[in-house]
């Protein structure tokens, strides 16, 4: 199931995120464009960065 961001506002300016065996982001816009894929891994390597103001 895809999520969208919560920061979306409605505008359609966001991204949508699956998380299955990796997890997969892509354009809310453009849903049939394809998705780029990462690692689990990487992906919350990248959340944390997030989190914590590093990005």
């Amino acid at each position: 199931m895809w999520k969208t961001s919560s920061f979306s506002h409605g505008n359609g300016d966001c991204v949508e995120v699956r998380i299955a065996d990796a997890a997969d982001v892509r354009d809310s816009k453009h849903t049939d464009s394809g998705y780029l894929s990462f690692p689990r891994l990487e992906w919350s390597a990248f959340l944390a960065a997030a989190v914590e103001g590093e990005l």
